[in-house]
């Protein structure tokens, strides 16, 4: 049995995307972004975690992260996409340098699903017409989401990056919204999150070849290899010996490649990966904690216990009523 590593992980941690603004600006102008934590139970009641994107369908913008030294403001041209996974507040606007104050209330989600995209217009008289798709992806963070620890605080994607692949969900995506049609946000949400995936698959590509953290790991052959066989079979009581035949290395080599690039040991990383799975089964109230134990592979719903809280800081049962 195979599986796919990223869909594995895109799955458990609920990724879910939505299309929340539809801009379209003439210079000056500028739109000043909070915290993602500060808004993500706004955005999608119930997420944990709130990661922020913005597609230029036309003209261009600057954005900069508030909290970034590391790099100035970065011009976005038509078609670039910017992703802020770890929620920093940012700023994107007509000129570098500008600032604004946030605006909460705008990020509440409204209980009619169809009124979003919210289309707004704003910033002065200028020339310049830029528009621009804003919206989050929803996630868990908790207690262990690989890939979310494994991106950096900013990325920025060119039209160019995909050889076109980018191109069509943007022009899809722009045709959606200037043309609202019934089922217009499912198709713009669905977008959104091949965008994403997209994004992320890109985004491995272009890694450095000493770049470590679980994508890098990934894309190692032994290291891929290895994490599509837990992933493919994470119930199994694996051992080192065995993990390490079946990807074709000695236990060795295959623990100190696995730690070096995704930061823990094999078995460790089963372990961590099996809560990721119990608790999102945690979330169906209707399903007992013996039951959880049994499907992640324990024997007895103590052990699981155990090793639940052991990881995660909480029994299973503190776990599910923290999530009501």
């Amino acid at each position: 049995m195979s599986t796919d590593a990223l869909s594995d992980v895109l799955s458990a941690v609920r990724l879910s995307g939505s299309v929340f603004f539809d801009v379209t600006a003439k210079s000056p102008w500028v739109a000043e972004a909070p915290p993602a934590a500060q808004i993500a139970n706004e955005v999608t009641p119930g997420a944990q975690h709130a990661i922020e994107y913005h597609v230029v369908t036309r003209g261009s913008c600057w954005i900069s992260l508030i909290s970034e030294a590391v790099f100035g403001p970065v011009r976005l041209e038509e078609g670039d996409i910017a992703v802020i996974p770890h929620g920093d507040p940012h700023v994107v606007s007509s000129a570098p340098g500008m600032r604004a104050e946030p605006n909460l209330d705008m990020h509440r989600r409204p209980e009619d699903a169809n009124a979003l995209p919210f289309a707004l217009r704003t910033g002065g008289e200028g020339a310049s017409d830029t528009h621009v798709i804003c919206g989050f992806f929803s996630c868990d963070a908790r207690p262990f989401n690989p890939l979310l620890d494994s991106l950096p605080r900013f990325m920025r994607l060119r039209r160019d990056d995909s050889q076109g692949l980018l191109d069509q969900f943007i022009r899809f995506a722009a045709a959606e919204t200037e043309n609202k049609r019934a089922g217009s946000q499912s198709v713009l949400n669905r977008l959104s999150e091949l965008m994403f995936v997209e994004v992320i698959r890109l985004h491995m590509d272009q890694l450095a070849n000493n770049s470590t953290g679980w994508l890098a790991g990934l894309r190692d052959p032994l290291v891929g290899r290895a994490l599509t066989l837990l992933h493919a079979r994470p119930t199994h009581a694996w051992t080192l010996e065995e993990l390490a035949a079946q990807a074709a290395a000695s236990r060795s080599v295959l623990a100190d490649r696995f730690s070096q690039l995704v930061g823990c040991p094999p078995i460790q990383y089963l372990t961590q990966w099996r809560m990721q799975i119990a608790a999102k089964r945690l979330a169906d109230p209707g399903v007992k904690v013996a039951a959880v134990a049994h499907e992640i592979g324990y024997e007895s719903e103590a052990a699981f216990s155990r090793a639940f809280k052991k990881i995660v800081g909480r029994s299973p049962s503190q776990w599910r009523t923290g999530l009501s």
